[in-house]
């Protein structure tokens, strides 16, 4: 009988692994979300910003937009595949009136044979799962911006943003934000100040930046 408890007990840690190794990317971060949503419900029809760390680290986006209702689920490091994986998660059971996303940056960084056709394709995909369920949700998409610690990747970047804002043009109820210029200086270099010593995320000044170009496209 003790040895039928032994086998049992190491079956269920060999599962308990098994099943930790298969989750997707991610998976603590959404749970996390649907936890913060089951103790207190978000607001239904506010703006939903989702996508990538820029987002995250933006904790205190509300207050850039006191006149609005703002849902933040950005969660960091994550590609636009991640955005699609979770849609189901972390879009669609908010009904929202508005979409903002920044993601796309992410993409480049994990691998470094990427296209910028294959992420525009993959911005292509999440929009039209959105639209699917969504049909006149304005979608607001947010360029991808010039990390100095990026720059490696700036040229494929730059074509990315300009062929999603080249698709938005032909699809109603988007808006296109370029913050990618906004954020160089006179030398068409990326304004030291408004990053953190990463070289990659944001300080309240690039935040600054980045409220005063989002904001005349939310809606009320």
């Amino acid at each position: 009988m003790k040895r039928i408890a032994y086998f049992l007990l190491l079956f269920c840690f060999v599962c308990t692994v098994n099943t930790k190794a298969q989750q997707a990317p991610f998976y603590n971060e959404i749970q996390a979300f649907k936890k913060q949503d089951s103790i207190k419900p978000p607001p239904q029809h506010a703006i939903l910003f989702v996508g990538s760390s820029s987002f995250t680290k933006w904790t205190d986006v509300q207050s850039y937009f006191p006149n609005y209702t703002i849902i933040n689920r950005g969660f960091g490091g994550s590609s636009l595949p991640d955005v699609i994986r979770y849609a189901n998660d972390i879009i669609f059971p908010y009904h929202p009136k508005e979409i903002v996303i920044y993601c796309g940056e992410n993409d480049f960084a994990g691998d470094d044979n990427l296209t910028a056709q294959a992420v525009v394709d993959r911005f292509k995909t999440l929009y039209g799962m959105i639209r699917t369920k969504m049909k006149t949700v304005p979608v607001v998409y947010i360029s991808i911006k010039p990390s100095p610690s990026r720059r490696k990747y700036w040229t494929k970047m730059i074509e990315a943003n300009k062929e999603i804002k080249s698709y938005l043009a032909t699809q109603p109820h988007t808006t296109f934000v370029d913050v990618f210029d906004l954020m160089l200086n006179q030398n068409n270099q990326p304004k030291p100040e408004i990053f953190l010593d990463d070289s990659l995320h944001m300080n309240a000044k690039g935040y600054a930046i980045w409220q005063k170009a989002i904001q005349p496209h939310l809606i009320r």
